[in-house]
């Protein structure tokens, strides 16, 4: 099959670029198709028989201290015993090179900005962004503080060592098909290439922000009528932190503050509206006592909700040491294990959600902006000089970043809503000093025993803020919101503020001690799904982007009973069931007039009423629902929709319609702007049911109308060639259930872990271990991963240990 597939994409591709129709789509960075189809050195050297072993029995490394062993198990997991931890890094950087090496090369590349030294012109502009959004500038920052923990730096290095000792020994007949594809050589990995890995992690996380959108919807709308609207937490949340958890610390409060709006945008570019990040971007986790579940000792489940590519953005391996010995998943480009297990522990993240990055207005002194002002002082601007490589260029572009105490001023054009703001964002802010950074955390999870261990581990983690779980074979189940977090008055950040002001700076940090966490709560379970951290009472101000519903959900299942098994840990991850669809269909029911509809619209709308808000593949009800629902929003909130700069406006959560929808049906928010009468919310609903029922009419009774296909989940790969690509038009799941499977986002990677004498643990990811779309590896679990199902995770003793079956093993010397 892998072999049909690499031959079918080729000669697509070499027939494309012999037609000369590609050329707007890579450039000119393609090889001749010559070169492509040579026996010897294209397309057909990345073809994997069936036994292909990716390393041979052994090999003579010298930079190795003592003999490293490498066992791979039938999926092509490597479980990696070493004598020391340099080592083992050294490995683990071989081996994910040699599998997933052209992943690495891209992901550092496009967080660096330096895709248009392969690509050309056409990513010029994208590369400038991550330029002046300073991804690079805060890296090298990071590196400096990495530098100051020798131990941990070393490991780094070892890391970057093994992918560069593998890399060496590559022909450009070995290179990955995708660097033939686009006729370049990776560049050598170094540790600035793994501190970007962490930018790009941030920038996906934690990089959220709609400041400019909430102050020009808090202008147009009114103060009142934007308080109303815009509420910061729902009164029905159930928080991550229990709420009667106490707390037992005085909050640094600042001072109260006055954070001016900034007016509309005088003209829109939509091609400059800041990219962001999927909203809810975020995962579930959580942790069961012993007195919940059947074997009487703690369960673990995580389940992080990101992007679905090919290859996974996950990397899964054993890592064994005389110091440790652990089991879970890693970033490639990153030494260690990101979320895992080991005889001890188990642990995993989801994302925390809170809002780290605001804007602040510039006054410049000077008219070429080198120069603005502060506390009515002039201050120079810092100017960073950007070289850009452009593949077909004689010349490099060079770009201007103007710096300020905020941060980059990413936009200066005259026609960008976004023009003078600098950004100021917590993945820029200089690491505090600390005994250990982001890989020493993990390091210290890995090797760890207790909750007082996890406790110091998470403690130092900064950016992006993650809710870790941790469940110990002593009893223990805890979470930690672990983060850097301003100390911010009410309200600071959800406006752009007054650059020109150091009062409106960030006010320090929330101490460690005092971040959110809990510890064996009564409850007996701690559960994060990217709601909101804590109740209102939480001492300090925590603004963010949280999720309204499967946070619920996770707590409404572990309410109901004890005795839990680790299939009901299983099904919890499966499960499709929505309260969004729940409390929003009920809503929508509530205020539908029914008595002028005909019998095809009763017809569906009884096929509504006899749904159990389940996102099944096949049923027609999701499918009907959120057309419904999206339609009845947007006539609810035409005045944002109408407006001539809508794109540029922050919109309502969907949450807060329905409750409008449900308990003030005459709020002056449903009325038409458009007509002479006034609207309420039935005639919102109404005119909405009855518009959807006449859109989908011809469809409704088609076999092919269904959830799952009108979702159509893909899962893309990286460089979005179909052919290497997997589409499930046959898949459950939303985003607002906990199976979050939305068209090319959802879980990542699911891990359910029994801790107990014998640890036993369960995992799957869509995809596979090699980055070769040639390999049986490349995507061989994502019908496992369809259906549910996982594959257990096998934390061996040592390199004999016979529980599994092993393909084969190589020995490192």
């Amino acid at each position: 099959m892998q072999y049909i597939r690499l031959t079918l994409s080729a000669l697509l591709l070499g027939a494309l670029i012999y037609l000369g129709h590609s050329h707007h789509a890579l450039g000119s960075s393609l090889p001749s198709l010559a070169r492509l189809l040579d026996p010897f050195g294209g397309f057909w050297q990345n073809a994997e028989p069936k036994g292909y072993a990716p390393l041979p029995p052994s090999l003579d490394l010298p930079q190795l201290e003592n003999p490293v062993q490498i066992v791979f198990d039938s999926r092509m997991v490597p479980h990696i015993f070493a004598q020391n931890m340099a080592d083992a890094a050294f490995a683990q950087g071989y081996i994910t090179a040699k599998l997933r090496l052209w992943q690495m090369d891209m992901t550092a590349r496009a967080a660096a900005g330096e895709l248009s030294a392969i690509l050309g012109e056409k990513t010029l502009e994208y590369d400038r962004l991550q330029r002046r959004k300073g991804i690079s500038w805060s890296a090298e920052h990071t590196i400096k503080h990495w530098q100051a923990n020798s131990s941990e730096y070393n490991i780094i290095e070892a890391y970057a060592e093994g992918v560069n000792t593998y890399l060496a020994t590559l022909e450009a007949k070995d290179y990955p098909l995708e660097c033939k594809l686009l006729d370049y050589r990776p560049q050598a990995w170094s540790p600035l290439k793994t501190a970007l890995v962490f930018k790009s992690m941030a920038e996906t996380l934690c990089s959220r922000n709609d400041d400019l959108e909430a102050s020009n919807s808090s202008r147009l709308l009114g103060d009142s009528l934007f308080k109303a609207l815009y509420p910061e937490y729902p009164p029905f949340q159930s928080p991550v932190i229990p709420a009667e958890t106490p707390w037992n610390f005085k909050a640094q409060q600042p001072p109260s503050k006055d954070n001016p709006t900034q007016g509309l945008s005088e003209a829109l570019a939509p091609f400059d509206l800041m990219p962001q990040p999927p909203p809810f971007v975020g995962s579930n986790n959580w942790a069961l006592a012993g007195q919940k579940t059947e074997s009487g000792f703690p369960f673990l489940c995580n389940d992080p909700h990101l992007k679905l590519t090919l290859p996974s953005i996950w990397f899964e391996v054993q890592i064994h040491t005389p110091e440790l010995n652990a089991y879970g998943v890693s970033l490639p480009g990153v030494p260690g294990i990101i979320i895992g297990f080991n005889k001890d522990i188990a642990w995993g993240v989801t994302n925390g959600s809170q809002d780290v990055l605001d804007w602040y207005a510039v006054e410049w002194a000077k008219p070429d902006k080198s120069a603005y002002m502060l506390d009515g002082k002039v201050r120079p601007t810092d100017i960073r000089r950007e070289v850009i490589e452009v593949r077909g260029q004689s010349q490099a572009f060079i770009d201007t970043v103007r710096y300020t105490a905020w941060g980059p001023v990413v936009y200066e054009a005259k026609d960008s809503p976004y023009r003078d703001l600098a950004m100021h964002w917590i993945a820029h802010d200089p690491a505090i000093e600390q005994d250990f950074y982001e890989v020493g955390v993990f390091m210290r999870l890995m090797s760890g025993h207790s909750y007082t261990d996890f406790k110091k581990a998470v403690a130092n983690f900064r950016s992006p803020a993650q809710n870790f779980v941790f469940a110990s074979n002593t009893g223990d189940i805890a979470l930690t919101v672990a983060g850097l977090f301003p100390v911010k008055s009410p309200q600071q950040g959800r406006f752009v503020q007054d650059g020109k002001l150091s009062s409106a700076d960030w006010s320090g940090f929330i101490p460690d001690d005092q971040n959110p966490q809990v510890l064996n709560p009564a409850r007996g379970f701690v559960s994060s799904a990217n709601q909101h951290a804590t109740a209102p009472n939480y001492p300090y101000y925590l603004n963010g982007y949280f999720d309204a519903y499967r946070g619920r959900m996770v707590n409404r299942l572990l309410e109901k009973q004890a005795n839990y098994s680790l299939d009901d840990m299983k099904a919890m991850q499966a499960n499709t069931y929505s309260i969004k669809a729940e409390e929003g269909l009920r809503s929508l029911l509530q205020r539908v007039d029914k008595s002028g509809l005909d019998e095809a619209q009763q017809r569906i709308l009884k096929d509504l009423q006899n749904w159990d808000f389940h996102y099944e593949a096949g049923f027609k009800q999701p499918v009907v629902f959120e057309t419904w629902l999206s339609e009845a929003y947007k006539s609810t909130f035409d005045e944002l929709y109408h407006h001539p700069d809508s794109s540029n406006l922050l919109y309502p959560q969907m949450w807060r319609f329905i409750d409008l929808m449900s308990t003030a049906p005459q709020h002056a928010i449903f009325d038409q702007k458009s007509t002479a009468q006034q609207e309420d919310a039935a005639d919102i609903a109404t005119a909405a049911f009855k518009s959807v029922c006449q859109k989908l009419a011809a469809q409704y009774d088609q076999d092919s109308f269904n959830w799952g296909a009108h979702k159509n989940t893909t899962i893309k790969h990286l460089a979005n060639i179909p052919a290497f690509s997997v589409s499930l038009p046959d898949i459950g799941g939303t985003g607002d259930a906990l199976n979050a499977i939305k068209s090319g986002n959802g879980p990542s990677w699911r891990m359910v872990v029994a801790l107990g004498p014998q640890v036993k643990a369960y995992g799957v990811f869509p995809g596979g271990a090699s980055g070769n779309p040639g390999s049986p590896f490349y995507d061989n679990s994502i019908k496992v991963w369809a259906k549910g199902q996982y594959h257990e995770l096998f934390l061996m003793d040592a390199p004999e240990d016979k529980r599994q079956n092993h393909l084969f093993s190589c020995t490192i010397q």
